[in-house]
């Protein structure tokens, strides 16, 4: 698990890259300079590691373009100490960018193989999310609700209505909305019943699948 200075200067180019393509929070661009992405993919894809896309993981699943990922972590405006959660861990890699901006992060994976590869991974790289869990993200973390933010790193064809439920009033869901291409979209909790809804234009993710553990 080497992480080198070569490595270090590709990051420092990609979060330079993200910067040109409109991500201004420098809390976000300095987490991607820290984080070994290629750690978080298969070896015969590390030379491409920080490179702005996305690339397959395991079980069907990708890993996020750093772009996606440091977007849809600046609509967050993280704080210190949010209590995040996370539907989709998949490699990991969201995961260390909202725990490196000080984030509590609660995450489900569905893919267990995803979900045991990434639970041994994180430890080894110093990253500690609150809790790791397998299961259906659909029903979001209620035991553990509620949350002050809640990201969607799948695309999903409808809102999820339990994951708006466990959201704090003020608190917001960012998600990628649609069947085929997804329109990422911010829910912004007013109060018990209102969310004022914000849309950000086409993304593409793999699909948010329901009961399907």
């Amino acid at each position: 698990m080497k992480d080198t200075n070569k490595h270090q200067g590709l990051r420092n180019q990609l979060a330079k890259q993200l910067e040109e393509k409109g991500i201004t929070d420098k809390n976000v661009l300095e987490a991607i300079k820290k984080i070994p992405r290629h750690l978080f993919l298969n070896s015969s894809f590390e030379d491409f590691a920080y490179q702005d896309k996305a690339f397959p993981i395991g079980a069907g699943q990708t890993i996020s373009q750093p772009y996606t990922v440091a977007f849809q972590s600046q609509l967050l405006d993280v704080k210190k100490d949010d209590k995040i959660l996370e539907i989709g861990t998949g490699s990991g890699y969201q995961t260390a960018v909202l725990c490196l901006l000080g984030a509590k992060v609660y995450s489900v994976e569905r893919q267990n193989e995803l979900f045991k590869t990434t639970s041994l991974l994180l430890p080894k790289l110093g990253i500690r999310p609150k809790h790791l869990s397998f299961g259906d993200g659909y029903k979001g973390l209620p035991n553990h609700a509620p949350f002050d933010s809640i990201i969607v790193t799948a695309g999903a064809p409808i809102i999820p209505k339990p994951l708006m439920a466990q959201l704090k009033i003020g608190g917001k869901l960012v998600i990628p909305v649609g069947d085929k291409e997804q329109i990422m979209t911010m829910l912004i909790r007013k109060n018990e019943t209102q969310f004022e809804k914000h849309e950000f234009g086409d993304f593409k993710f793999v699909p948010l699948l329901e009961n399907k553990n």
